[in-house]
C-alpha cells in the first residue's frame, strides 16, 4: 500500500470507480462495525472490514483527514460503501427512514458517497460525541442541545471540517456524512468486493 499526498492521487481513475480506501492512505483508523456483530443488527453482515467508496469520495475524505491530522486527530471509520443487499437486511430490522434508508430508494451509502465516522486523538482514543455510533435516539441529532460543552465542541469540530471538504451532514446522526452534489448522481449499487 502506498500513502499518497492528495496532489499525487492518480488522475486516470474515474471518479465513479469503487476503490479500497486502504490502497490510497494508511492514515485512517478502522472499526468497521458491520464486519462484526458489534452493531444494532447484532449480526456480522460484511465478510471483511474493508472500506470501499467511489474515488471522488476517497479524494475528499483524504483531504479532510489530512486537516484533522495537522490538528492531532484522525478519522475513525465505522461504515463506508454498503451493498444494496445489506441495506435490505438493515431495513428489515429497522424500517424507520429516519435511521435506515428505504432500499427501494437506496441510500448514499449504497452509492459509495457516504461514510460513518468519528475522530480519535493521537493515542487512538475516541473524542466524546455524546452517544455511541448508531444510537437511535434524539441525542444523536445535530440539533440536540442538552450536551456538555466538550461534546458540542467535538461535534462542531467534526462537522465544520467535514463540510469544508464537500461533505454534508445527516441531521439525525452526528457520525454520518454524505459527499455533496455528486453523491446523488452515483447509481445505487450492489457491487461486492472480494475478501482475501
Amino acid at each position: 500500500m502506498i500513502d499518497f499526498n492528495t496532489d499525487d492521487l492518480p488522475e486516470d481513475v474515474d471518479d465513479s470507480t469503487f476503490v479500497n480506501l486502504r490502497d490510497y492512505s494508511n492514515d485512517f483508523v478502522y472499526d468497521m462495525k458491520y464486519a462484526t456483530a458489534d452493531n444494532f443488527l447484532k449480526s456480522k453482515v460484511y465478510d471483511c472490514a474493508d472500506c470501499y467508496l467511489r474515488f471522488k469520495t476517497v479524494k475528499a475524505l483524504i483531504k479532510a483527514n489530512q486537516k484533522f491530522i495537522k490538528k492531532g486527530y484522525r478519522i475513525k471509520l465505522f461504515d463506508c460503501y454498503r451493498p444494496l443487499d445489506i441495506q435490505k437486511k438493515m431495513w428489515a430490522i429497522v424500517s424507520n427512514p429516519e435511521y435506515v434508508a428505504d432500499p427501494k430508494k437506496g441510500s448514499i451509502h449504497n452509492r459509495g458517497g457516504a461514510v460513518d465516522i468519528t475522530l480519535v486523538d493521537e493515542n487512538g482514543v475516541e473524542l466524546d460525541m455524546g452517544t455511541t455510533f448508531d444510537h437511535f435516539g434524539p441525542e444523536a441529532a445535530h440539533a440536540y442541545d442538552n450536551l456538555s460543552e466538550e461534546v458540542k465542541a467535538n461535534r462542531k469540530f467534526l462537522r465544520n471540517t467535514m463540510t469544508s471538504f464537500g461533505f454534508r451532514i445527516f441531521e439525525s446522526e452526528w457520525w454520518h456524512y454524505n459527499l455533496k452534489k455528486s453523491a446523488r448522481n452515483f447509481e445505487v449499487s450492489n457491487f461486492k468486493w472480494n475478501c482475501d
